[in-house]
């Protein structure tokens, strides 16, 4: 049977769709380290993980039974990919289903930090009564600037401009502005008009330290910072210096360049303690709703992949889906290194060997090419072992259609 080792505690959702797969589940509720995780592997041919878990080049060489990955999330970075692909393990993630619990957060924040909210909430605690319209704003008529204009942000320049804000927007990508939108030739240009600041920039390298103490120092004087994205990517000591001056009126923070790898471990920040300061522990995507679809999406792409060797919404194998015809009998599935000539030699050794192609198709990704054979004929067990001793072969498998004679 088919194993599943799943970290982090995604939705049980998964759960009973690798059920009724007949894959088993294993679960551990944190994170693994490289060591942990290369041990605990052993035996799996799934992993799950969320965040917090790194899937390294050492963890994937060491575990050369291990067949696809799901990251219960939207980011990737947190798996080698390359490796992965190096080593034939499909990996899927879930980029969509949680877009709007994410955006729905970031309008609270930007809704509680322009009201004061967590200031007068802090004083009342406190047990001082400050009834004042000093510092709250409404969030008409300001404006928000969503650096990063991908599926968040695009959502959120929505939401938001149906509240009456204007909404500004910087990406180096070309973009398509929706509504009323204005898309920012440069970040400074954006920084110098924005009343609020969001980030929505995805886990590439090049996004490593990218905003901060010069793009702080940058930003509206009075104006708030919101951080939904990665941690890596803001200056949390320049953010809380901004804020200490009272260049910055606030800000909200959901994503730490260091985080605890499990719910109960101790947290420390510079932010934290300041009343105008949103903390939230890496929740933004973390709804029932999202978190079941999360689930369910995942699992399911991985289910599928395991037992039919659909790649679909794969971030490092080519996408193929081949449906079969009613005479298939089995399925070739071939993950090789992107070279010329693979698919010739694949085809003149089925048919050296007297194989019947029922149905075929091939896609290329980077350096990986990816090919799904169907065969109606009974399969020589000779032309597989040929298939499998190519210098281009990564992993081979074999699937038998149900019902087939």
């Amino acid at each position: 049977m088919t194993r599943a080792l799943l970290l982090e505690n995604p939705h049980t959702q998964a759960d009973e769709v690798f059920a009724a797969h007949d894959i088993e589940v294993v679960r551990h509720a944190g994170a693994l380290d490289e060591d942990e995780l290369i041990q605990e592997l052993k035996g799996f041919e799934i992993l799950g993980i969320r965040s917090k878990t790194t899937v390294t080049k050492k963890v994937l060489n060491a575990n050369p039974q291990l067949m696809s990955i799901g990251a219960f999330c939207i980011g990737t970075n947190q798996i080698d990919l390359d490796t992965a692909s190096a080593r034939g393990v499909a990996v899927f993630n879930a980029p969509y289903s949680n877009t709007r619990s994410v955006v729905e957060l970031a309008i609270a924040e930007i809704i509680a930090l322009t009201r004061r909210l967590t200031v007068r909430n802090s004083m009342l605690h406190r047990g001082i009564w400050d009834k004042s319209a000093h510092g709250s704003h409404e969030v008409r008529g300001r404006t928000l600037g969503i650096i990063g204009y991908g599926n968040i942000g695009t959502q959120l320049s929505v939401l938001a401009e149906a509240m009456g804000m204007h909404v500004v927007f910087y990406d180096i990508a070309e973009r398509l502005a929706l509504g009323n939108a204005r898309r920012m030739t440069t970040l400074d240009e954006l920084l110098e008009i924005a009343d609020v600041v969001s980030l929505h920039v995805d886990g590439s390298p090049q996004n490593q330290a990218f905003f901060g103490r010069d793009e702080f120092a940058k930003m509206k004087p009075g104006s708030l910072f919101i951080n939904l994205s990665r941690g890596f990517v803001t200056d949390i000591d320049a953010l809380a210096d901004h804020l200490k001056s009272g260049h910055l009126a606030g800000a909200a923070v959901d994503v730490f360049p260091t985080e605890p790898k499990q719910t109960g471990d101790a947290f420390e920040s510079p932010l934290a303690r300041m009343d105008n300061v949103i903390l939230t522990p890496h929740v933004g995507g973390s709804t029932v709703e999202a978190q079941i679809d999360i689930g369910h999406f995942v699992a399911h792409k991985i289910s599928d992949y395991i037992r039919s060797a659909s790649t679909d919404m794969s971030v490092n194998i080519p996408n193929l889906t081949l449906t079969p015809s009613p005479s298939s009998r089995y399925r070739v599935a071939l993950i090789h290194r992107n070279t010329p000539g693979v698919l010739a030699l694949i085809n003149q050794t089925f048919a050296e060997h007297g194989a019947n192609i029922d149905g075929q198709i091939l896609g290329t990704h980077g350096s990986t090419g990816y090919a799904i054979t169907d065969i109606s004929s009974e399969l020589p067990v000779e032309a597989i072992s040929a298939i499998d001793e190519l210098e281009d072969t990564i992993r081979l498998r074999v699937l038998r259609r149900p019902n087939s004679h």
